[in-house]
C-alpha cells in the first residue's frame, strides 16, 4: 500500500486539503475500498450549480434540499454508500464566490470531522485550492 493510500485510509487525517495534481490520488486509490468522487465546479458560480454538481457526483438521495444545511446533512450521512471512506476531488473552485467557497470549505471540514469521529476517512481535496488549505502530499510522498 502506497504512503498516499495509507494517508487517505487513515480516518484521523480526514480533512480539507489542496493538491497541485490529482493523478497521484487517482492512481493510489484505484482498486481500493475508497469512493473517489470528482466534482468539477468550473463555471459553477452560483450556489445552485455547486449543489447540483456535488449531489450528482455523490449520488445524493432525492430528498436533498439544495441548501447549505442539506449539503452538510448529506455529507455527514452518506448512508447510501457502502464505501470504506470518501475522497472528493474538487476542481474549478476558484470561480466560486469567495464567501460561498468559504462556507463550502467549512461544511466539508465539518463533514470530515464527523467522519473522523466515526473512524471512516473523508477527504475533500481541492485541485489548486486556496493556499490557506494544507497540502495533502508532497511530490513523491
Amino acid at each position: 500500500m502506497s504512503k498516499l493510500l495509507q494517508r487517505l485510509s487513515d480516518a484521523s487525517k480526514s480533512g480539507v486539503y489542496r493538491t497541485p495534481r490529482t493523478d497521484a490520488i487517482l492512481d493510489a486509490t484505484q482498486g481500493s475500498a475508497l469512493q473517489v468522487a470528482r466534482i468539477d465546479l468550473a463555471g459553477a458560480t452560483e450556489k445552485a450549480a455547486l449543489m447540483e454538481r456535488v449531489s450528482l457526483a455523490l449520488g445524493f438521495p432525492r430528498w436533498f434540499g439544495g441548501n447549505w444545511d442539506a449539503l452538510e446533512d448529506c455529507l455527514t450521512d452518506l448512508s447510501w454508500s457502502t464505501a470504506a471512506g470518501h475522497v472528493l476531488l474538487i476542481e474549478g473552485a476558484r470561480e466560486m464566490n469567495g464567501d460561498e467557497r468559504g462556507i463550502f470549505i467549512d461544511i466539508l471540514a465539518s463533514a470530515a470531522a464527523a467522519w473522523a469521529d466515526r473512524r471512516r476517512p473523508f477527504f475533500a481535496v481541492f485541485l489548486d485550492g486556496p493556499p490557506s488549505l494544507r497540502e495533502l502530499y508532497k511530490s513523491g510522498g
